[in-house]
């Protein structure tokens, strides 16, 4: 007993000891983009030598993050195909966000993971990827949204990719804080709470099963510092995984919308023809121009080549009435043709992500800039043209 006391004193601040039944858990608590939790990392696992040491990561991210050269394999069109271009934008663009924090304070986003899994491998420990599949996780968390708090979510998240080219030292030196990563929780959870539930506390609930399951009698388990209370508050509980691991219901509702906005906008143009022919050819004509024009303006903001733009502009007005085709994936497969990716290209995405700039320049980052510019230019068309065409009816 007086051997574990002293032990318990020698680890760093930031671990957690838990006895669950005959296992000894040693949390320890990270900042994902601080040099000392690596080092908390390497002298936990050196001093206390676990049976199992498990990660905060799933198979996806594991292979994303330990396989370097994945960039080289990304298939453009594979992506446009499979819907996936503003997700993969997105990912992008936290990505770059935490590049800039790693080069700030020069370690890698991720290094306590690396780690963990280097540890894994030199002291032949099991190495537990603990964390629940983020595709899971991520379809959990759009899925139970409301239409309001998605609106609110896509907003503050096109916010912060206007606003987040600077960091400043003041904001680092917060991150690095445990308690202030507890503070950024908190607020999280106040203003969106549903979102909370599923990609922190459901989280919580996957990562303690995992860590009281694993293999052998000592356990380190390097987590995120705010998964450490609600993994601990759990871990002495058997918790069954397979209702977190279930996708949330389809709603009827996108599908009544996705087709029902079309067949009346469509319904409107025909109706158009009552009041004369001349007058539904002019209605038409608002339709395409409107639409045309805002599609082929967010090609332009993403610099597409001439012939993409002129595909935005001639795609538009029929994606707007059909619900299975976009103008963005058209624009994109356009430009991923007459631009075609390099090897070159896909190497240096890592580097490209780095800079607001970056993004227009490399020609992966600007195709699936113009998707997702090119379909709210489309979208910002349809809520002028329609009004507009309704207003000439009465």
């Amino acid at each position: 007993m007086e051997n574990a006391v002293q032990e318990m004193k020698t680890l760093p601040s930031r671990v957690t000891h838990v006895k669950v039944d005959d296992k000894d858990v040693y949390l320890v608590g990270t900042a994902h983009i601080s040099k000392e939790s690596v080092e908390d990392v390497h002298a936990t696992i050196e001093q206390v030598r676990p049976d199992s040491i498990c990660i905060e990561l799933c198979k996806a991210r594991h292979q994303a993050m330990t396989q370097a050269d994945n960039w080289r394999k990304m298939d453009i069109f594979k992506i446009i195909r499979q819907k996936k271009a503003v997700f993969l934008l997105a990912q992008l663009i936290l990505s770059s966000f935490y590049r800039r924090l790693g080069e700030k304070l020069g370690v890698q986003p991720g290094a306590e993971m690396l780690e963990g899994i280097h540890m894994a491998e030199q002291t032949g420990a099991t190495l537990v990827l603990a964390d629940r599949d983020i595709d899971v996780t991520l379809r959990r968390v759009w899925g139970y949204l409301g239409f309001w708090t998605k609106l609110k979510l896509a907003m503050q998240l096109m916010m912060s990719i206007l606003f987040s080219e600077k960091i400043d030292m003041d904001m680092i030196e917060q991150l690095k804080q445990q308690d202030q990563l507890e503070a950024i929780m908190a607020e999280f959870a106040q203003r969106f709470p549903e979102i909370k539930r599923r990609l922190i506390d459901e989280r919580d609930t996957y990562l303690a099963q995992k860590i009281r399951t694993a293999p052998g009698k000592t356990i380190v388990a390097v987590v995120g510092a705010g998964h450490v209370e609600g993994i601990q508050s759990q871990i002495h509980q058997d918790q069954p995984l397979d209702e977190l691991m279930k996708l949330p219901p389809k709603s009827i509702w996108p599908k009544i919308f996705g087709w029902g906005i079309p067949l009346l906008i469509v319904a409107l143009l025909a109706w158009g023809f009552t009041k004369g022919t001349a007058h539904g050819v002019q209605n038409i004509y608002i339709w395409v121009l409107v639409t045309g024009s805002f599609s082929a303006i967010g090609a332009a903001l993403a610099l597409a080549h001439p012939l993409t733009i002129l595909s935005a502009f001639l795609a538009a007005p029929i994606t707007t009435i059909h619900p299975l085709l976009a103008a963005g994936w058209i624009a994109g497969i356009v430009q991923a043709f007459v631009k075609r990716p390099k090897v070159s290209d896909l190497e240096n995405l890592p580097e490209a992500i780095g800079s607001l700039k970056g993004f227009w320049t490399n020609p992966v980052t600007r195709i699936l800039l113009i998707i997702m510019l090119c379909n709210i230019g489309a979208s910002i068309g349809v809520a002028i043209a329609f009004p507009w065409i309704a207003a000439r009816m009465v």
